[in-house]
């Protein structure tokens, strides 16, 4: 049998299957689908599937080009860069060349393949690892494409006007909970639940592999309630399954997501689109990085910092405060007069250390401050008798909350303020 009659059309692109290669290569192929046995029984099947087709197109590639290899042991340097060409040139799924994304899942599965069973002392690996990571392709970064905020209120308003109540219960709890897709349609008929005084949406296990709590706006609450009470069984495991009782799937929520949207007269929109519409919006109206990356369980506040590229209030206000001034320059000679800031910003420098309620900040405008929350604990701090009484009150407010830190903090502030004016 030929390389080339391995390849048939089975809807990943033109790979062969196992069974396709096994007369071919049956080393190569026990030594393949031995790894994958051993990877499925600590990876998630998708993690395993992905693996699968990596390992078949490599195998693929070799019988066709290199069928003289017939054992993973035999596989060297030239093969691989024989292979990465090879790869690019491959048909993608509807598409004439396998994306950049595609190429380098690919890639990178391959290398940790061999990168594993030499770390395993299996027979069947080359002296050594014939791959590097310079051999995968660096990605672009686009950022995140999330929907502006008339964009986003057109949606939700569509959504509220539309006849399907399933419709508007699953755009707005995307919209306003920032969900995965996949988290989404995996909610637990008890997901809702009572910590304290408010509601929250208890998030199962997911692609990090761990679960979470998410603060629930109430009229979520209420929204959630009446599908329910309308549409959905008691003893139905999930919180949100379509009427007839089905779960919902990652495409149906698309087909919501997309009547909406047709409704409001936006183009073509993917679920993680409202993900990343919660994270700019949450962001530009001030929310910690910190809290944003809880909020959407990110791994890494890298990952949250995305976000900071498309909304960074700072930049945007300070931008617009010297545009004036800059565009003057223009019509102007080169070098500025002295008095150049204006009278608004000479104010601002003049009064600067009114800022704050309880003492004062003698911080040069200048300067950024990292320490937004916390002004009480900058080193460029000061307080004064006068506002012993604002102090006072914080002081006791923090004890009778038992916020032992807040307490301690003010208490030092309180004990400052006494011997300076003594």
């Amino acid at each position: 049998m030929s390389g080339q009659k391995a390849f048939g059309r089975n809807g990943m692109g033109s790979l062969p299957t196992w069974v396709d290669l096994q007369p071919m290569a049956p080393q190569l192929v026990a030594t393949m689908r031995r790894y994958l046995a051993q990877i499925g029984a600590v990876l998630r099947p998708g993690s395993v599937g992905g693996a699968d087709l990596a390992l078949r197109s490599f195998a693929g590639f070799l019988t066709e080009t290199a069928p003289e290899v017939s054992s993973t042991a035999a596989v060297t340097r030239a093969h691989i860069e024989d292979y990465k060409p090879w790869l690019a040139q491959r048909p993608g799924q509807n598409k004439a060349r396998l994306t950049p994304a595609t190429i380098v899942h690919r890639l990178g599965t391959l290398r940790m393949f061999f990168v594993r069973i030499d770390e395993w002392g299996w027979d069947e690996a080359p002296a050594r690892v014939p791959m590097f990571p310079g051999d995968l392709p660096r990605l672009d970064r686009p950022l995140p494409k999330a929907l502006d905020d008339a964009a986003a209120a057109k949606l939700l308003r569509a959504a509220q006007n539309d006849k399907r109540l399933l419709v508007r219960v699953t755009v707005e709890v995307l919209l306003r909970t920032g969900l995965r897709v996949g988290e989404f349609t995996a909610l637990r008929s008890d997901a809702v639940v009572l910590i304290g005084a408010g509601p929250w949406l208890h998030v199962p296990v997911g692609k990090l592999r761990e679960d979470r709590y998410l603060p629930l706006h109430p009229h979520l609450v209420q929204l959630i309630d009446d599908y329910r009470t309308r549409h959905v069984a008691p003893e139905n495991p999930l919180l949100l399954p379509r009427e007839n009782g089905k779960p919902v799937d990652r495409h149906a929520v698309t087909r919501y997501l997309n009547k909406a949207g047709a409704a409001a007269g936006l183009p073509h929109l993917h679920p993680h689109q409202l993900r990343h519409t919660l994270a700019t919006q949450a962001i530009n109206r001030g929310m910690s990085l910190e809290a944003i990356a809880a909020m959407l369980e990110h791994r890494s506040l890298d990952m949250t910092l995305r976000y900071a590229k498309i909304a960074n209030r700072t930049v945007a206000e300070e931008y617009f405060a010297v545009t004036d001034k800059v565009e003057a320059l223009y019509g102007q000679p080169p070098v500025l007069p002295a008095d150049s800031i204006g009278p608004n910003m000479a104010r601002l420098r003049r009064e600067h250390h009114r800022m704050l309620g309880n003492g004062y900040c003698a911080r040069p405008p200048e300067l950024d401050c990292a320490f937004e929350s916390i002004c009480e604990t900058c080193t460029f701090f000061q307080t004064s008798i006068e506002f012993r009484p604002t102090l006072q009150a914080q002081h006791d407010d923090a004890a009778a909350k038992t916020q032992t830190h807040r307490a301690q903090l003010f208490g030092s502030l309180l004990d400052r303020v006494d011997r300076d004016a003594s």
